[in-house]
């Protein structure tokens, strides 16, 4: 029986890497996107800070003097990011999956709180709009860039699913190649709906949004598969 084939958007660790070769699979790594943190200062942060993903923690932790900032209390998208925030010595007090749950969980309960979001430029309106509609003091500070990476994959190069981590760098994959019976496997919902906005169906979506779970579901899928 043939290896099943998978092109991952952007490289793995690995130990991300190592789950693949363990299971006789045939991967191709390459990042669709790039991501350039910018210098700030950090003279007009509000009481509470919002971090939607692990990209702005790394940019925090880059500028001179962010440990003054581990005493406020953090708000935040991802159990990844609550775990980076953690092990740099922040407490993180809500975390949830989806900007669009972190965004009720404040506007309903957290409402009456001043809230720093640490954003990068391609960043969604979900969280800056739901602060904005409630009347929630707060301030949004731009910590990376996110820029498109188009590389054209090999017409020789037949893969059996793609895995996909982030809105852009499906964008970015579609600039210059296109998605024919590969099955898309995507870290969330917001992934997701870039694929369907191009009339893309085969998609299968994290149960929860890591790249792990990304890599588990892809395995789980190909062996249930081939039962």
């Amino acid at each position: 029986m043939s290896q099943t084939s998978i092109l991952s958007t952007k490289t793995l660790s690995a130990e991300q890497r190592q789950v693949f070769l363990d299971a006789n699979f045939d991967l191709l790594e390459q990042d669709f996107i790039e991501i350039k943190n910018n210098l700030f200062e950090l003279n007009t942060i509000n009481n509470n800070l919002i971090f939607s993903s692990q990209n702005a923690v790394l940019s925090l932790i880059e500028q001179n003097g962010w440990e003054v900032l581990k005493t406020k209390p953090v708000f935040c998208v991802g159990i990844k990011t609550k775990e980076l925030l953690e092990s740099h010595g922040f407490t993180v007090d809500v975390y949830l999956d989806y900007a669009s749950e972190l965004a009720e969980i404040i506007t309903l309960i957290y409402n009456k709180e001043s809230y720093t979001f640490l954003s990068g430029n391609l960043r969604k309106e979900t969280l800056p709009e739901a602060l904005k509609s409630a009347g929630i003091t707060f301030n949004e500070i731009e910590v990376y860039q996110t820029t498109l990476a188009p590389f054209k994959i090999s017409d020789q190069e037949n893969f059996d699913g793609i895995m996909f981590f982030s809105p852009s760098a499906v964008e970015s994959y579609l600039t210059n190649n296109k998605i024919k019976n590969e099955v898309c496997f995507c870290v969330g919902t917001t992934t997701a709906s870039a694929l369907e906005t191009k009339k893309i169906k085969n998609i299968v979506i994290a149960e929860t949004p890591t790249i792990e779970d990304v890599i588990e579901e892809v395995i789980e899928y190909y062996k249930t598969e081939s039962i």
